[in-house]
């Protein structure tokens, strides 16, 4: 384990002021943590205090509902269904084709908010990336506090997404048409106190790397077992938490825009040490994704491209698919 200031800390407030010269200092921040790192936080978000205790108030008590209550919303169909996981459900190393023992937390997951009626939505690639969602009857402002929080990082991952822009020489309105009818998923993650022993190679959650453009994760702050990030060499550095600080990392679409200029970092969240096993940690998750229909194709100021162009929609079903063959390898063995 490495010794941290790997990860950096930007001030985004500059961007958000609207200056010339804030701008250009922000981007030069971001450029060069997507391509020495490929994770960062943000300060000086403006995001509203009160929005994010809600958010974690509310999916911590819905964590501590009844069991039944929980698994009548439990995902039981296709990777990319919404609702409940509970502990034993989820592998993320299934994402990277592996195959290892399932991961330490349970979680809630819902798709877009404000969708109905929409047919922009009803297409035939759309359809299975944003379906339904089903919510908890308590606590009973669950679902307001949700699509709020929703609503309000989708808005700040657009602020990001331009930052981005900034940050590869591009129109800072580049992504905007790419964005604007994004598919985004909203996950709370609850990682148990642990009372056993892991198996050997399990972990809270396995190493893997993010679909989508970027991740905003709010972690609470809990000693030991948290998220950690790979460098280049394969070494793991502890992500810090910091008060009132999002963690942003890339996701895979974004190494794919930048031609692999920006890094989709590995990253997992470590089993807590012996001390701690009796602390539970939990999180709250925003996976941005761009438009169902935007083309991930090599950006014109990152040079020749190595990859053929793909809309999102069919690069987020063959991760599915992935997926999908490794959970079969699993049950098969």
């Amino acid at each position: 384990m490495a010794a941290d200031s790997f990860i950096p800390v930007i001030d985004i407030s500059p961007y958000l002021a609207g200056t010339p010269e804030g701008k250009r200092q922000v981007a030069a921040e971001v450029a060069r943590a997507g391509t020495e790192v490929g994770f960062f936080l943000i300060t000086g978000h403006g995001v509203d205090p009160g929005l994010i205790e809600q958010v974690e108030t509310v999916s911590r008590d819905f964590f501590d509902r009844p069991l039944d209550e929980k698994m009548a919303l439990r995902i039981t169909g296709e990777p990319g269904a919404v609702g409940y996981s509970a502990v034993g459900d989820i592998a993320l190393a299934y994402t990277r084709g592996k195959v290892a023992p399932f991961d330490l937390n349970e979680s809630f997951q819902i798709a877009k908010v404000g969708v109905a009626g929409d047919e922009y939505f009803n297409q035939p690639t759309a359809r299975g990336l944003v379906p339904a969602n089903r919510w908890p009857a308590h606590p009973e402002n669950f679902r307001d506090v949700w699509e709020r929080y929703y609503l309000r990082m989708g808005a700040l991952a657009t602020d990001l997404m331009r930052l981005c822009a900034l940050a590869l020489d591009l129109p800072e309105n580049h992504f905007d048409d790419k964005i604007d009818r994004h598919i985004s998923r909203l996950t709370a993650r609850l990682y148990p106190a642990q009372t056993e022993a892991p198996l050997p190679g399990q972990l809270r959650a396995a190493e893997h790397t993010d679909y989508g453009t970027v991740t905003i994760l709010k972690p609470t702050e809990t000693p030991g077992g948290g998220l950690q990030v790979a460098d280049a060499d394969g070494h793991w550095h502890d992500v810090p938490v910091i008060q009132d600080a999002f963690i942003i990392n890339l996701g895979d679409c974004m190494a794919l825009w930048t031609n692999d200029r920006w890094r989709s970092a590995l990253h997992r969240v470590a089993n807590p040490p012996e001390a701690a096993r009796g602390i539970r940690r939990s999180s709250i998750v925003f996976f941005h994704h761009a438009n169902h229909d935007a083309v991930i194709e090599c950006l014109p100021t990152c040079g020749t491209a190595k990859y053929p162009a793909m809309p999102m929609s069919e690069y987020y079903v063959m991760k599915r698919t992935q997926q999908r063959m490794a959970r079969e390898k699993a049950k098969a063995a």
